[in-house]
């Protein structure tokens, strides 16, 4: 028998995309069922798109030959990620995606084309939230002035059809300071672990990942996160931290994701050493701290970061008996008495599209609905694109409706820009689970 029949423990795959994880394994997992296309959202609302499973494996092979570019449809793949949970083969598909779109971006984007600068600004949200923090109120006023919104549309392509979202008058770590930071913390769930009738020197310990919207634009999100922990005998340490590197890998920016993730695995590893455990308000967040970076980058400590990593009701509902505290709490807020939510892609992903609904199935005072499995849309920064606007819109009409269905006009969901779409097509107001835990368990 020939070398080329019985091939030797020697070989070793061909690399198509370079200093990435080798991705041959899974395109050859891939035996083209389609579940990934028949549960893309974009491909179901766009018939020029060609599905995720030619983004994925097909692009993959047929990049191994040299003539062959990244097809510039990868650009509009709005890394819901739902073709992961869906595939039976468990293919890499977001994992292709992503690095087919860096690809993409390196070698086909012209650094004079305005598109290359505007999703380079949305992916480094971080950058301008941190800028605009400095002069909210200005920032907030000159950010939705009509004509600005129109010359973003027509200069850089960015919609002039949505708000932009509001910037704190004080973000989250401000306020954080302002309580003390962790000292104050450490003070706060040792009085409550006493109050509980725990051991006093129970080491409980949590490191908050709160990501840039719950610091630059809803603070009430992360104030309620740290009451619930702490009321449940935990401390909170908020380590330094860059943006998650969800709008990046959308965009195609591994580059810029690869420098935030050195110095979020750096801060949280440490931690998680320490016996911290790391904690995310945001389901994009956990979900890239989860899956994206340890597929993605080779960063010292990224494994123990993965693995330790939890999205925060979750993290309550396995180490407490959450359902047990709000089955005996009530909450008198007559806005969140029916509450319409909706369950982000990537919570999805993550296995927690039912835990709202299930935590709150017997609180006094709030019913809430589920509004159906689509994907709201917007996903991160796709939907702020003109060119996508529509296609956004187009793939959240189903949520809209079913929101509409719902008594009460407060919608509820973990993902602050899937909040964004919510708000944008009912109009309705939008609260975080973690915002009616709070409200039950901590209000006087």
């Amino acid at each position: 028998m020939s070398d080329a029949e019985n091939p030797s423990d020697d070989f070793e795959p061909i690399q198509v995309f370079d200093d990435t994880p080798d991705l041959r394994p899974g395109a050859d997992a891939c035996y083209k069922c389609s579940v990934c296309d028949t549960n893309c959202p974009v491909a179901e609302v766009d018939d020029d798109f060609p599905g995720p499973k030619f983004q994925g494996p097909e692009q993959w092979r047929l990049k191994r030959k040299e003539d062959v570019s990244v097809d510039d449809s990868v650009m509009s793949c709005s890394n819901c990620m739902r073709c992961d949970s869906a595939c039976p083969s468990d293919v890499p598909l977001s994992q292709m995606h992503n690095t087919a779109r860096a690809e993409y971006v390196e070698e086909e984007m012209s650094m004079t084309d305005p598109t290359y600068w505007r999703n380079r600004i949305l992916a480094n949200y971080r950058t301008s939230a941190w800028v605009a923090s400095k002069v909210p109120r200005l920032a907030n006023a000159a950010m939705n002035f009509g004509p600005a919104r129109w010359l973003m549309e027509k200069t850089l392509g960015v919609t002039s059809e949505r708000e932009f979202p509001a910037f704190a008058t004080e973000t989250f770590r401000e306020w954080w300071e302002r309580q003390g930071g962790a000292t104050g913390s450490r003070e706060r769930a040792r009085e409550a672990r006493e109050r509980r009738g725990e051991d006093a020197d129970a080491e409980k310990r949590v490191a908050y990942f709160h990501g840039c919207y719950a610091n630059y634009n809803t603070p009430e999100v992360a104030k309620s996160l740290v009451r619930v922990f702490e009321h449940f005998g935990y401390e909170l340490v908020v380590p330094e931290q860059r943006c998650s590197g969800t709008p990046m890998f959308a965009n195609g920016m591994l580059a810029d994701a690869e420098r935030h993730a050195e110095v979020n695995v750096s801060s949280m590893s440490d931690l998680i050493e320490q016996g911290y455990d790391a904690i995310a308000s945001c389901t994009s967040c956990s979900m890239a701290l989860r899956q994206e970076y340890p597929e993605l980058f080779d960063i010292d400590g990224v494994e123990d970061v993965a693995e330790n990593t939890w999205e925060s009701l979750e993290y309550l509902r396995v180490h407490e008996d959450l359902s047990g505290a709000l089955a005996a709490g009530s909450v008198d807020d007559e806005t969140l008495a029916e509450l319409a939510y909706h369950a982000p892609c990537h919570a999805r992903n993550q296995g927690l599209d039912g835990q709202a609904l299930e935590l709150f199935e017997d609180l006094d005072g709030v019913n809430a609905e589920d509004v159906g499995d689509s994907c709201s849309g917007i996903s991160g920064t796709y939907g702020w694109k003109a060119e996508k606007y529509d296609t956004s819109m187009k793939i959240g009409a189903e949520m809209f409706e079913h929101m509409q269905d719902v008594d009460g006009q407060t919608g509820m969901t973990e993902c602050p820009t899937c909040a964004m779409q919510m708000e944008h097509g009912t109009g309705y107001e939008i609260r975080h689970p973690l915002e009616v835990v709070d409200e039950a368990l901590t209000r006087d």
